[in-house]
Formats: structure tokens, C-alpha cells, sequence
């Protein structure tokens, strides 16, 4: 469907070769044979990729995740996506079943599944090295704020990743997150950033919901601004569309005020028209 409407999409088939229903279980050999046969398929048919999915680290064992690893040196321009740090019950399941492990983060770093295109979601309850890791191996986080406060996960620490350089953008984590919309999904991380006492300002809730995203995918020179050249996808915002929103705009003394009104009110109903490849969609 995604190559039928002409849509930028990654993804990939979820390996589980452990703690997880029969019916969805793989093996490490089965899962890694199957996503081989899916990268073949169509990573890099049109405008789409594969990820190499392991669900996370208590459903895949050593072998499996090593397995990704290699997948992801016989394809290096694949990418890697799975969750990290989510909860602390998690984290602590995680040093039981890789006691050879230092860290959350290190299950992966071991089996070779960090890079420039590794992204993990969540990362709210890491230390330090384990930013400092992320920064240094290139890879990213899929900051997901709607699906941390629905399941009480915890607030994502936005400024320990900036301050290791680590790449963010912003995810809804659907269906754990109660929100596709990226609008309400900002209006969620300002609160999360907010219950640590920092701040998030709108400049930056748009940049985390379009340039940073790409960033964090490698696809900065392909989407995510207007750059000349770039892919343009984007979306068309009606500051207008419910009377709440038209109401509060008409006291919005500039655009910052107007910016951050969007992100608090805003949701999928302002959302006015949809581009892509610079043609409207009509569906």
C-alpha cells in the first residue's frame, strides 16, 4: 500500500525468538532468513527501506540479536529499530537475562546493532555512558512522550541526550502512544519536559517533528525541510480549523506565540491538506 501511494516507509518484520506467543514466535535462524528475504524484496524499491526489528531485548536471545548484527553488515544502508531503557522493570529484566552485559545499551553495542541508522525508541531511563554511546556511535532516539506518560514509563531526559549529542525525533509509538497525530504528540513532550522543570520551546517541538526526525533516519538531504532538491512531503496547518484555535490565534503577538498555540491545541482536524512528492493526496 505504502508503494502503491508513493509513500517514504521503513520497516521491518519483528523478530521474537523467546517470551513471547507461539504464534509469534521465530528462531534466530528463521527470523534472520526472513528478514534477509524482505531486505531483497524491498529495501530501497521506490521510496522504500527496511529495518531490522528486534522487538527488544528480553524477546530476542544473544544469538538473534547477533544475527541482526549480521544482517546489518551484509546490508549496511538497512537500518535497526527496537526499544531501550522504557521502564525500569525492563531495564532491571534485561541485566537478569544478559548478566555479561554492563548495560541496557551494551546488549545491543555487543551484538553490533548501533550506527548511524540505529534508532531506539524511548531511552527515559539511561545513564550517562550510555548517552555518551549513543552520541558517539551516531545513533538515535525515537522520543515517544505519549506512550511514556499512558503506561508511566517516565519522562524522557531531552537535555542529557542534546548534551551527548545524541540524534532525537519524535515518535507516537502507536499502540502504546494514544496519538498519531504529531501535533498532540508535541503537546504531550512539552508536558513531559515540563514535569522535569525544563523547557521545551516550539522551535524546537517542530524541529524534533520534522528536521530532527529525518536526522535521526539519515534522511536529512531527503525530507524533513525544503531544501532545494529535498522530497516534498509535508503537510498544510490551518491555524484555523476548530473555533478554540481560531479564538486563541487572534491574541498571538508573533509567530512564536502562534507556534506554540498549534502545538498545545492543535491535532489531526488542523491539518488542511497532505503533500506528497509535492502532490496533494486526495484520499
Amino acid at each position: 500500500m505504502a508503494e502503491k501511494k508513493n509513500l517514504r516507509m521503513i520497516c521491518g518484520k519483528v523478530l521474537m525468538d523467546r517470551h513471547c506467543p507461539d504464534y509469534l514466535q521465530d528462531t534466530a535462524e528463521t527470523g534472520y532468513q526472513e528478514s534477509k528475504d524482505l531486505i531483497e524484496k524491498w529495501h530501497k524499491k521506490d521510496r522504500l527501506q527496511y529495518a531490522v526489528t528486534p522487538r527488544f531485548a528480553p524477546t530476542s536471545s544473544l544469538q538473534q540479536l547477533r544475527k541482526a548484527g549480521e544482517l546489518l553488515n551484509e546490508y549496511p544502508d538497512v537500518y535497526l529499530h527496537t526499544h531501550l531503557s522504557e521502564n525500569k522493570d525492563e531495564i532491571a529484566w534485561v541485566k537478569e537475562l544478559f548478566p555479561q552485559s554492563k548495560n541496557y545499551l551494551d546488549v545491543y553495542d555487543q551484538a553490533k546493532l548501533l550506527g548511524r541508522r540505529s534508532v531506539f525508541a524511548h531511552g527515559v531511563h539511561l545513564h550517562d555512558e550510555e548517552c555518551a554511546r549513543l552520541g558517539e556511535s551516531q545513533s538515535a532516539i525515537a522520543f515517544c512522550p505519549s506512550s511514556n506518560l499512558f503506561l508511566g514509563s517516565g519522562l524522557f531526559n531531552l537535555q542529557q541526550a542534546q548534551a551527548h549529542q545524541v540524534n532525537v525525533g519524535l515518535g507516537s509509538d502507536i499502540g502504546a502512544g494514544t496519538t498519531f497525530s504529531m501535533l498532540s504528540t508535541m503537546n504531550e513532550a512539552y508536558k513531559t519536559q515540563q514535569l522535569r522543570a525544563d523547557k521545551l520551546s516550539p522551535y524546537q517541538s517542530f524541529y524534533l517533528a520534522t528536521l530532527g526526525g529525518a536526522i535521526a533516519l539519515d534522511l536529512e538531504a531527503t525530507i524533513g525541510n525544503f531544501a532545494k532538491g529535498n522530497e516534498a512531503d509535508f503537510i498544510v496547518l490551518d491555524y484555523h480549523a476548530t473555533p478554540l484555535m481560531s479564538r486563541r490565534m487572534q491574541f498571538c503577538k508573533n509567530l512564536t506565540e502562534k507556534l506554540f498555540v498549534l502545538s498545545m491545541l492543535g491535532d489531526e482536524r488542523h491539518v488542511a491538506a497532505t503533500y506528497i512528492l509535492g502532490q496533494e493526496n486526495e484520499n
